[in-house]
């Protein structure tokens, strides 16, 4: 009743403060829509074909039998989560989600399984990160690169640190999804099989339902960013004294696409790093309307709601950290390879003196953390090295 009551209110708040501002309103609909038609959709939807065809054909599932043992011993997991990831890093918010609460409702995980696990396969979608946030809204390919690794490993290594805190809740599915190592190929490819046999779809009739689903997604996502834009534009009364600092912060506590966009268009007041840490922590936050479609694709089940937020909290803040410990590793090693096509160009042609490089921008806007950052970069490698001791020697002891 009380959330009934809460709902009520804020919805009745909306409406008449849409009343109020229609013009402000309608302009920021306007925003949404051009976000949406002229960078995401483009954008997105060739993507989503694709992996609608890999999903019917088996490539996931061959992707997921392959981090079956990675999941087991590692993350203490059982094997069938390593489809759930895949699905979460290729997929989108909602398709890692969907997966982790269909292995809950087929009691294959545990309650406190399925809540870490749905919370790290809420990934956003790589194709968004790598080209649209990169290419599209930065102009900088390699930024996008950066962020995109920000994002995976920092889910990958808090999976690893709760997966530490689990306790003997994590042992109950280990013991019956352990495969041995030789047979790991026969595993994907049985499981490719097993796959491409239950759909049974042509390649025709899977194509049209792959371009159907996708543009059935893409429009669904528009409504968010629709949707979005003006619950920020609304509440900016509320936020206006973070906005000073930050005014990506309203788009983003709504919606992440809509909060990346804003958080790029901070890059002619802020530096590289910054700008890229802030979309990287957008990201991973999902915004609220992506933690509403995570908890409609858990509904039915005993997954909670409040785990699922602290996991996006954690995930943004160590999101935005990882920019920071990644950005010079990867830029140094970008602007390496760059110069060495290059060189390798120019022996085959020796006319030709310009230096490739995609990347219009050089080391020298990072912030001072860098030196701070090595000693935690040190501090996460030794945290690891403790992590994986520890599991051996739970595996001796079993």
């Amino acid at each position: 009743m009380p959330k009934t009551i809460l709902v009520a209110v804020l919805s009745v708040a909306l409406v008449c403060s849409i009343i109020l501002q229609p013009d402000a309103s309608f302009q920021a609909s306007l925003q949404g829509l051009a976000v949406w038609w002229n960078i995401i959709f483009p954008g997105l939807l060739p993507f989503l074909v694709l992996y609608e065809i890999m999903l019917a054909f088996g490539l996931v599932h061959a992707l997921g039998a392959l981090l079956a043992p990675l999941m087991t011993r590692l993350f203490r997991l059982p094997g069938e989560a390593g489809l759930v990831l895949m699905i979460g890093l290729l997929g989108g918010y909602t398709a890692g989600t969907a997966a982790a609460a269909d292995l809950r409702k087929r009691q294959l995980i545990s309650s406190s399984q399925a809540e870490r696990l749905q919370a790290y396969s809420h990934m956003p979608n790589p194709l968004f990160m790598l080209v649209i946030v990169g290419a599209g809204f930065l102009h900088r390919p390699l930024t996008g690169v950066i962020i995109a690794a920000a994002v995976w490993l920092s889910a990958l290594w808090l999976l690893l640190a709760t997966s530490l805190l689990s306790g003997k809740a994590g042992r109950i599915m280990l013991q019956s999804n352990d495969r041995a190592s030789g047979r790991l190929i026969g595993s994907a490819a049985a499981a490719m099989q097993a796959a491409r046999e239950k759909d049974g779809r042509s390649f025709g009739t899977a194509l049209g339902e792959a371009v159907s689903s996708g543009v059935q997604k893409l429009l669904m996502i528009g409504g968010f960013i629709l949707c979005a834009a003006v619950f920020a534009r609304m509440c900016e009364p509320l936020l206006s004294p973070f906005l000073t600092t930050a005014p990506f912060l309203g788009p983003a506590l709504f919606e992440s696409h809509l909060g990346a966009y804003a958080a790029a268009e901070w890059q002619q007041h802020a530096s590289s790093t910054a700008v890229a840490s802030a979309i990287a922590a957008t990201l991973a936050w999902s915004g609220l309307g992506g933690i509403l479609q995570a908890v409609h694709s858990a509904s039915g089940t005993d997954m909670r709601l409040l785990p699922f937020i602290a996991h996006r909290i954690a995930h943004a803040l160590h999101a935005a950290l990882f920019v920071f410990l990644l950005w010079k590793p990867i830029t140094i090693l970008a602007h390496y390879l760059s110069g060495s096509i290059a060189q390798t160009t120019s022996a085959h042609q020796p006319g030709l003196n310009v230096v490739l490089s995609p990347f219009p921008y050089s080391t020298s806007d990072l912030p001072p953390i860098w030196d701070k950052s090595l000693i935690t970069a040190g501090v996460c490698l030794a945290a690891c090295l403790i992590a994986v001791v520890i599991l051996k020697q739970r595996r001796w002891a079993r």
